[in-house]
């Protein structure tokens, strides 16, 4: 997809309108330089004034046409970006969370970021291109007037300089495509800089390998094909000036001596060539922004089809179940899939019914499958087998948008939002209050209007927000992965002894993952899973 079918597709009437003012533009500019060339050849004051009120006309039509050539053109350009953003974004969150994982954040950050910003920044100077090019059109119609011959001699000129400068042009976007490989890699390392600082302070050699051999070297990769590739761009710009001053010298040096041309043709010719020299160097100073451009739709059409390729179906939800007598997972399993590898992690087959108003806990070691389970259960990952069946109906496709809005759920890698997005009501500064006070949070953080007052806390604390949002969306089912392994033992021991049993008698069902064995008795149930399968569900002792 290249630019000007990405602005078509936008609105392709509107890029009719500005390549027509542009050209306008572009070709009364070059009205202008034949009306100078002319005026300066001539003697007689009327035939002056003629072509003064000719000039003054060109003039203002250039200018108009100009002005509505790249208010059309920078509105379009900026329309089509906002779009391209917006489809972007909305084709990420309507992807399958498991598809999203494979492509890893850093493929889905370069593209929103680095991609759409490229696509952007050229968009922007698509109305300069264009009207350069009326320009330099409407200079090559005014050559064309003077002389057929001079004419095909700038045609063959024109030929030689274009077929040398796209070969240049080939290469240099070759090697801009390696580096926007290399970009990927590049977001990927400097992620774990800001996500894994602690590890990297704490272990001294490892810190020095990823610096030198995974940061360094990546970079260093995306720094030589950058160069390379901007490298032959800047020649390409050289040769082109070349080339032109080249065709300049040809017509005022050689030119008279095969030809039999007048002084005021010949200086027809010269401020023609000199008023070619700045459109010329514009166009050519950016042609690596148009590649950039080019390699970055590639990548953005490359990703969204296959974001398409695994996109869920988005409908409005209907009204949610107020009440609800069982959920069935039948025969259900998943399979996770390495990149680089051959092998695969099978969880399942896991058959599980769970009921209102109880509590369960999912236990098991590390790798046991326990969060996988949980999105699951909560409709995030789609099973490769089986069916899950809420009140007996089955969830597919059709439903399992409405279906996943029946679970407020606290993921061990949660995101913290800095407002209740979301969630409408009346008194909602009121009761987040209320919860605040509860989640003895209310001495630091302060809702207004929807709005916490700050998200900088302890991790332990932010959970506490996490738990508050939750709170607020009142689900039927509540779901918390490890949400106590980053409390004080103070408030652990209130989360399980009295905030989950508050829970239980507001008519929820929780389903905790946790390690914490001392709470296990206040499980109604307990789930423990082992190396992708259920190893035994039954009731807590005391129960």
């Amino acid at each position: 997809m290249n630019l000007i079918y990405f602005l078509l597709r936008s609105s392709w009437g509107m890029v009719a309108i500005a390549i027509v003012t542009g050209f306008i533009s572009g070709g009364s500019s070059a009205g202008l330089i034949a009306l100078i060339s002319n005026a300066a050849t001539q003697n007689a004051s009327e035939r002056l004034t003629y072509i003064a009120w000719c000039f003054v006309g060109l003039a203002i039509i250039a200018l108009i046409t100009s002005i509505v050539s790249q208010v059309m053109l920078i509105r379009l350009s900026q329309n089509a970006v906002l779009q391209l953003r917006m489809r972007l974004s909305r084709q990420i969150l309507f992807a399958e969370l498991s598809h999203l994982e494979g492509l890893g954040n850093a493929r889905l950050l370069a593209t929103l970021t680095e991609d759409v910003q490229a696509v952007a920044n050229a968009v922007y100077q698509m109305p300069f291109l264009f009207i350069n090019l009326a320009i330099v059109l409407g200079c090559v119609a005014y050559i064309t007037w003077l002389s057929w011959l001079v004419l095909l001699m700038v045609i063959g000129l024109t030929v030689v300089a274009i077929a040398s400068c796209m070969w240049l042009l080939n290469r240099g976007e070759k090697l801009l495509a390696l580096a926007r490989e290399d970009e990927d890699q590049l977001f990927k390392h400097l992620s774990t800089i800001t996500q894994g600082v602690k590890e990297l302070k704490l272990h001294y050699r490892r810190r020095q390998v990823f610096l030198d051999n995974k940061l360094q070297s990546t970079a260093t990769e995306y720094r030589r094909h950058n160069v390379a590739g901007l490298s032959l761009f800047a020649a390409t710009s050289s040769w082109g000036q070349l080339v032109f001053f080249f065709a300049l010298g040809f017509v005022l040096f050689a030119l008279p001596n095969l030809l039999e041309i007048t002084p005021q043709t010949l200086s027809g010719y010269i401020l023609t060539f000199t008023y070619l020299l700045l459109p010329m160097d514009n166009i050519i100073s950016k042609l690596p922004l148009f590649s950039k451009a080019s390699i970055a739709l590639q990548k953005i059409d490359s990703l969204g089809l296959s974001l398409a390729s695994r996109s869920e179906l988005s409908t409005v939800p209907p009204a949610l179940k107020s009440s609800w007598h069982s959920l069935q997972l039948n025969d259900i399993t998943h399979i996770y899939y390495r990149d680089r590898e051959d092998s695969s992690f099978f969880f399942g087959p896991i058959d599980l019914t769970l009921y209102p108003q109880e509590i369960v806990f999912i236990v098991g070691g590390n790798g046991s499958g326990k969060s996988t389970l949980a999105k699951l259960i909560t409709g995030l990952y789609i099973p490769e087998n089986g069916e899950i069946l809420f009140d007996g109906e089955q969830i597919t496709e059709q439903n399992r948008e409405w279906y996943r809005q029946h679970f407020s759920v606290v993921f061990s890698d949660f995101y913290l939002f800095e407002e209740l997005l979301g969630l409408e009501n009346a008194d909602l500064d009121l009761r987040a209050t209320k919860y605040l006070k509860q989640l003895q949070l209310d001495h630091k953080v302060k809702v207004e209007n929807g709005r916490l007052s700050t998200t900088a806390l302890s991790q332990g604390q932010r959970k506490r927000l996490a738990l508050l949002t939750a709170y607020l969306e009142d689900r039927p089912i509540y779901l918390f992965d490890e949400w106590a392994a980053d409390q004080d033992p103070v408030f652990k021991e209130i989360f399980y002894t009295q905030l989950l049993p508050e829970l239980r008698e507001q008519g929820k069902t929780v389903v905790t993952i946790s390690h914490d064995d001392r709470y296990f008795h206040l499980a109604d149930r307990i789930i423990k899973l082992n190396y992708g399968k259920v190893e035994y569900d039954k009731t807590s002792l005391n129960k």
